[in-house]
This record gives structure tokens, sequence and C-alpha cells, in this order.
């Protein structure tokens, strides 16, 4: 029979993305395993990373102030805005150390069967920002899947009469492939090799 704070520990780690029971046992044993010390900085890791990181409130990436690094690094260039799903995929463009410009984060994709409309990205954001007139260029760099298509074919329609230059990564990434699995090869030569859409 099993302890019943291990079998809590089991289920609060098996509700993790790609988590199943098998390895959020794995990982439960091993953090009984280890040092106490381990347990105790695991917790404050968890509980600060709660407390103090949000999203930026200009690009909705991730930060411990009001604006993030990407939005307060004058070496990026406010003349190219790229525009991701979400934290994962731009940090994935940000390995490529390709990209010199500035983010904007949605936060999803337009997703009508699971009731996600443009009321539920950062969609309007975007467009109040975008009014400044800074940006010369929008790249839509939403996953070459169904969901990532519609909302790039979406944003496309919103922001070309803004008389903006409004592009795509190329091809070359995977259809129904995500950015955040790609390998930074291809999502370098994806990001150069951008199209007008």
């Amino acid at each position: 029979m099993t302890p019943d704070p291990l079998n809590r520990l089991v289920a609060q780690l098996s509700k993790l993305p790609g988590i199943g029971e098998k390895t959020a046992q794995r990982l439960a044993f091993h953090i009984l395993r280890a040092p106490p010390e381990y347990a105790v900085e695991l917790v404050a890791a968890l509980q600060e990373v709660k407390s103090k990181v949000r999203l930026c409130s200009r690009c909705f990436a991730l930060t411990e102030g009001e604006l993030c690094g990407f939005c307060t690094d004058s070496r990026r260039d406010e003349r190219l805005l790229c525009v991701v799903e979400g934290i994962a995929d731009l940090m994935a463009l940000e390995r490529t150390r390709e990209f010199k410009g500035r983010y904007h984060v949605l936060h999803g994709v337009l997703s009508p069967l699971e009731g996600i409309g443009p009321e539920q990205l950062r969609i309007q954001e975007l467009l109040v920002r975008l009014e400044d007139g800074k940006a010369e260029e929008v790249i839509v760099a939403t996953n070459p899947d169904v969901e990532g298509e519609a909302t790039a074919l979406y944003l496309m329609r919103l922001l070309r009469p803004m008389g903006l230059r409004i592009t795509r990564l190329a091809q070359g990434l995977p259809m129904g492939g995500d950015l955040e699995f790609a390998d930074q090869a291809t999502l370098a030569r994806a990001l150069t090799g951008r199209r007008e859409l």
C-alpha cells in the first residue's frame, strides 16, 4: 500500500503536460530518494516562479518586471515584430539567434471548436501596439497546422489595411509540426526565408 503523501505527489505530477502516471511515479521516487534540501529547493523554485513571473505588459512574454528583456533591449529592431502562439515558440526562435526584432505572444490560436476566438487571444493588444507606427514588418510565426494557418490568415486580413509588410515563416517546417520541437537550423532557415502572406 502506497502512502497518501506519495499518492498525492504522483497525482499532482501527472497533471503536468506530457507526464503520465508512470513518469509521475518515477519523478516522485526521484524526489523521495533525493536529499531533503532538493525538495526544499524545488518547492522554493515553484513558489518563486508563481509569485514573481508574470506577463510583459507590452508583448506578453514572461518577465519579473513590467516589461521583459525583449521590450527593453535597445539593440532589438522595433521595425520587425514577430507574432508567435506561445512562450515556447518565442524561445525556440530565440535559440536560432537569427531574429533581432521584437515579439508579440498571442497565447494561443483561433480554434472555434474549442471556443477560442480572437477575444481570447492577445490580438486586440497587437492592434493597439501597431498603432504607434514603429513596426514596418509583422512576421506571423504561428505553427504550420490548421489552427496556426487560420490564425495567420485572420491576422493577415486584419493587418493588411495598415500598410505593413506581412510575412510568414518559410516552408521547411512540417505541416502539423510545432515550432517548439523544430531544430535550430530548420527554424533559422524558415525565419530567413519568410514570405509575404
